[in-house]
């Protein structure tokens, strides 16, 4: 039997994870408004999409309301760098807490199932390890960081505010490091950072002696693991966490990213940068159990693929 499109709203769909959603809905056959400030996301991420039939872009910030009629929100609007989310930090927890609440409004009101894009650095610094969604982190809500990490946890409570006080339909999603083809190049992540100094010949940069871990998952997993949760049943609400379980130290990576590029860069040791976390790999069991969901692409994979959209920028 034929599914009949849904109108789905992505927030952030002009970013680095929301573009390539918009083009795996698209491809499902919904309807997809992309709504984006373009603070972090780029024009040109969706520019492939704009003569779509089914997709409609609109430039909006959703710390105001936003009246539209839709089936499903998948809320992915906020800086995830910390280059980006430092830059406005009052503006960023805004975007996380102010945001939730016009989508969740949004949401109540035309009664749309809604899914958060959560985080990771829900967990701060984690004092276990791997993290499960029932540990309630380690965070530092005077640090630098904060603005993010607080203003997703925040968010985490209204949604499940909302549900308990008004039944809503929620989800919510922790996603773990996550790279692929149109991550903003000057994002200050490993990845792009990694990729771009090694395509120009250039040391890379290590943060402390490199020994700190992370777990890398690649965009189109990632997306696939948004969908899912969506496409659940209504009992699943999470914390999901979502990432790849693969956890390898960031010097491993910088090594990984030279011998891809084929090239034969140094590498320039800095101080560690404030509250940065020392462990970070997923318990995705919850995924795997209540989605049948699993990262498939492996690093090398998604690496080539990365570095192979990354030699424009270079």
């Amino acid at each position: 039997m034929k599914t009949v499109p849904k109108r789905v709203l992505v927030t952030g769909g002009a970013g680095f994870l929301g573009s390539h959603l918009c083009e795996r809905l698209l491809d499902r056959g919904d309807d997809v408004l992309c709504v984006d400030n373009f603070y972090t996301g780029m024009r040109h991420n969706v520019a492939h999409l704009l003569d779509h039939p089914n997709f409609e872009l609109m430039r909006h910030d959703i710390t105001f309301p936003l009246y539209v009629e839709v089936d499903e929100i998948y809320n992915l609007a906020c800086p995830a760098s910390p280059i980006h989310y430092q830059r406005d930090p009052v503006q960023t927890t805004k975007t996380s807490v102010i945001g939730a609440i016009n989508v969740l409004g949004l949401a109540k009101r035309v009664k749309a199932k809604v899914l958060q894009a959560s985080t990771s650095e829900v967990y701060g610094d984690p004092t276990v390890h791997p993290q499960t969604e029932d540990y309630w982190g380690n965070v530092n809500t005077t640090g630098i960081r904060a603005c993010y990490d607080e203003g997703k946890r925040c968010a985490e409570t209204l949604f499940f505010d909302y549900l308990r006080q008004h039944r809503l339909r929620i989800k919510v999603a922790r996603i773990f490091n996550t790279y692929g083809p149109r991550m903003h190049p000057n994002d200050g992540r490993v990845v792009s950072n990694f990729v771009l100094s090694a395509l120009r010949g250039e040391d890379l940069t290590l943060y402390g002696d490199g020994s700190q871990t992370r777990s890398f998952c690649f965009v189109d997993d990632l997306v696939d693991g948004l969908m899912k949760l969506m496409d659940s049943e209504d009992s699943v609400t999470g914390p999901v966490n979502l990432g790849n379980p693969r956890e390898m130290t960031v010097r491993e990576l910088a090594e990984t990213v030279t011998e891809l590029v084929g090239g034969k860069n140094g590498i320039s040791y800095h101080p560690l940068p404030q509250d940065d976390p020392m462990q970070r790999q997923p318990n995705i069991g919850k995924a795997k159990q209540l989605l049948g969901w699993e990262p498939r692409v492996d690093l090398r994979t998604g690496l080539e693929k990365t570095i192979a959209y990354f030699r424009d920028f270079a």
